[in-house]
């Protein structure tokens, strides 16, 4: 944590101001907490959920897909524009509004809430990338299970035998726990920028090679998918999925409470500076917040591209052959999209390749609930933050152990689907707040001269509509979907 200790992101000293970049370039190399996000964003979602859509629905959704992902950034940069000009994080913002609180304002409470509701969901993905590893490399857990036995520990062999995936389980939590232990801004932007480039440069790769191979992209149904022609108002059942694709695509509630961190220790409202009143800081507010949109932009593109080449994978290879990725052998089942096309040798490739999807966003997300929940506990007054490095510690702490809670979760509750039930309930349930949250930082909070056109606030008004819909429709199908699995 040595650039976290060297000085504090979250301080806005005058000597910190800096003019923003006047050229493309010089922004783009500026930009940083947007990618942190797609890394985020693309994992199980994308992997499981957009893939798995593809190969029920065909490109029905293709259009719904897009709008998703570009809809939901407009309330993304609003949180940003009240965090560069404020200097403020999400739950510090929260914190500052008036009604009811219990050290923290309430709404804090219920980000907390939310959050140890999605540690399930780490959790299955835990579980989610020891089965696709186990799938790589089967014989790793067949050595561990005779090794185990000879040294006349059978019970432990038999859970191994039991869970092959329960070694490789422990691998994700130790190697997530390596690459934290220096869990600066610059190490995790680094290691994301990486991971995100390799795997949307595999995935996009894999989707254009389709006209190669026996699954070609049949750009007919591209077309109409594009502008809906098979889309059903009249069909519920169609309906009913329109809201699914709209909830599991593009900027989801975890992602709108992480960014406003990643933007204040990129350095963005450090280079502003507090508002004394002179014209300059008007002038490099705006120019750092030009900045923050370049880079939930590029983001936006780069997790477009990611979503829609997992989709058009889904909806080329296992649409036509009737497949349907779901069960204990929906990892298998999506192997056959890399498998069907390209031949055996490329199995190995496509599950290491899933697992080191679904382990980035385990990695970022335990990287940014430490960030968030050392905040609250500040805010709850449970703890006294005053030091950048004291910061530093309680961030350092929490880092390392958010993989070891998903894990054990794991462990304890070794089927993920009422883990990822009990995650995405929470989520939905806190959509429409963060994004409310958002709309009245942008007319009670931000300065005016920092107000965007009456086009974006349009759009940004029809983004909190839609997100306040389709969540409420979530939270009903999650609630129905947690009691059919407990009559089960």
């Amino acid at each position: 944590m040595s650039q976290a200790n060297s000085y504090d992101p979250y301080a806005m000293p005058q000597d910190a101001v800096r003019e923003p970049p006047d050229t493309l370039l010089g922004a783009l190399r500026m930009i940083g907490p947007g990618i942190i996000l797609a890394g985020t964003i693309v994992g199980s979602g994308e992997l499981l959920l957009t893939t798995g859509l593809g190969a029920t629905a065909g490109f029905t959704f293709l259009w719904l897909i897009l709008f998703s992902c570009v809809i939901k950034v407009f309330v993304q940069i609003e949180l940003g524009r009240y965090a560069i000009s404020s200097g403020k994080p999400t739950l510090g913002a929260l914190n500052a509004l008036k009604g009811p609180r219990f050290g923290a304002h309430v709404l804090v409470w219920w980000w907390l809430l939310m959050m140890l509701a999605t540690i399930f969901q780490l959790g299955a993905m835990t579980g989610t990338v020891g089965q696709s590893l186990n799938l790589a490399f089967p014989n790793v857990s067949i050595g561990i299970d005779e090794k185990l036995r000879g040294f006349d520990l059978g019970w432990l062999a038999d859970r191994v035998k039991n869970g092959p995936e329960i070694p490789w389980a422990f691998v994700t939590c130790a190697t997530a726990i390596l690459l934290l232990w220096s869990g600066s801004y610059k190490r995790i932007e680094l290691v994301t920028t990486a991971i995100v480039v390799t795997i949307t440069l595999l995935t996009v790769t894999a989707a254009c090679l389709l006209p190669f191979t026996a699954f070609p992209i049949r750009w007919n149904e591209v077309g109409r998918g594009l502008i809906g022609l098979d889309f059903k108002f009249s069909d519920t059942q169609a309906l009913a999925a329109a809201f699914g694709v709209f909830g599991i695509t593009g900027v989801g509630a975890t992602e709108l409470f992480y960014y406003p961190y990643w933007c204040l220790e990129k350095g963005y409202a450090r280079y502003v500076g507090v508002d004394d009143g002179r014209p300059g800081w008007e002038r490099r507010a705006k120019g750092w917040i030009r900045v923050m949109y370049l880079d939930a932009w590029v983001s936006m593109v780069v997790f477009t591209i990611s979503t829609v080449a997992f989709y058009f994978m889904g909806a080329c290879v296992l649409h036509p052959q009737g497949l349907d990725p779901k069960g204990k052998d929906m990892i298998q089942t999506l192997s056959r999209m890399f498998v069907d096309s390209f031949g055996d040798w490329t199995r190995v490739v496509f599950l290491v390749g899933a697992g080191a999807v679904l382990f980035k966003t385990l990695y970022l997300s335990s990287a940014a609930n430490a960030r968030l929940i050392t905040d609250f506990l500040s805010l709850a007054k449970f703890v006294h933050v005053e030091q950048a490095s004291q910061r530093a510690k309680y961030i350092h702490r929490f880092s390392l152990l958010f993989p070891i809670f998903a894990l054990t979760l794991f462990l304890l509750f070794s089927n993920p689907k009422p883990m990822v039930i009990a995650g995405g309930f929470a989520q939905a349930a806190t959509l429409p707040m963060i994004a409310m949250s958002a709309l009245y930082f942008r007319y009670k909070r931000v300065d005016k001269r920092l107000a965007p056109s009456r086009a974006w606030d349009t759009v940004l008004w029809l983004a909190v509509v839609m997100i306040t819909l389709v969540a409420s429709y979530a939270v009903i199908q999650s609630a129905r979907d947690f009691a059919h699995m407990l009559n089960a």
